[in-house]
């Protein structure tokens, strides 16, 4: 039990990772991000194909996972520049799409549906494999913390109060003399950048990837994490993401207590529950569990 605990708590992270970045990107900014699983898996096959086909050590791997992301960040940013809402979501989306589609055809690079095999693990050959699960866990809260830390104080600097004007109204904000392109491009970057880091941990946990775990799927859990905790809040997307992955994990054991059904119709409910879930915390809770706290202007 403490080691599916501890395996929960890993995928935790992830998705805490995942969804402060999205956090960043559309709930301090406005950009809807809906490629989310394109990101992931870019920084998982980036990590895990220079670590499996060029020998290069994880401590290299994992950066240039980062890397990747930023550039793809930076890259959808620019090519999206006059597209807003709507449309971003769904290049966003084909984005993610297009990057699923590649590592799942270009077998011969990432061997496509049979999974590409990752030996590689950071400190695996220091750190015992009885030990290591849960120095894993302390790895992934490290960075948790890390991109907490990093998204919090763009929240609370200058330029946190720019990107909260760009997500009110960009057309103001341009008025005002704030270059909006470039914290734009800044934002979906950095973004990028933190989703690759979560992709390229997943890789070297689960030591096997393959495509059908970035189904788009998995944005609906990040965007339901961001929903649920609040949008904009940084603690509050900490706490939606734990809140998501106990509801996720919770479900899987409702089929011990019936024969009626099966692991077809399990996944299934565990969907309809999700939703179920999101359209109750629309209804009671719009803002979320923890809203953003609002800016007041100082009076005189």
């Amino acid at each position: 039990m403490s080691a599916y605990l501890v395996s929960m708590g890993t995928y935790a992270g992830f998705f805490m990772i995942l969804a402060l970045a999205l956090n960043l990107q559309w709930g301090i900014t406005g950009m809807v991000n809906f490629g989310i699983a394109g990101f992931y898996a870019l920084g998982a096959y980036t990590s895990g194909l220079l670590a499996v086909k060029l020998g290069v050590p994880v401590g290299l791997a994992i950066p240039a996972a980062c890397l990747a992301g930023l550039v793809m960040g930076a890259a959808v940013a620019l090519l999206s520049v006059r597209l807003r809402e709507d449309f971003l979501a769904i290049v966003t989306l084909g984005v993610g799409e297009v990057i699923r589609l590649i590592v799942l055809n270009e077998d011969q690079i990432t061997e496509g549906p049979r999974g590409l095999r990752i030996e590689a693990r950071p400190f695996g050959e220091i750190i015992g494999p009885d030990l290591y699960p849960l120095f894993y866990l302390g790895l992934v809260a490290a960075c948790v913390l890390l991109t907490y830390a990093v998204c919090e104080a763009i929240r609370r600097a200058p330029m946190g109060r720019t990107l909260r004007a760009i997500r009110e109204d960009d057309v103001v904000a341009e008025v005002l003399g704030k270059n909006v392109l470039l914290h734009r491009v800044q934002i979906f970057a950095v973004g990028g950048f933190f989703m690759g880091l979560a992709g390229a941990l997943y890789a070297h946990y689960v030591q096997n990837i393959s495509p059908e775990v970035f189904m788009p799927v998995v944005a609906m859990f990040i965007w339901m994490s961001v929903i649920v905790g609040g949008a904009g809040n940084n603690r509050g997307i900490l706490l939606g993401a734990g809140a998501v992955m106990v509801f996720l994990e919770g479900t899987r054991f409702v089929g011990d207590f019936t024969d009626a059904l099966d692991a077809e119709k399990m996944s299934a409910l565990r969907i309809i529950a999700i939703g179920l879930l999101l359209i109750v915390t629309l209804r009671l809770r719009p803002r979320g569990l923890l809203p953003e706290r609002k800016f007041k202007a100082p009076s005189d």
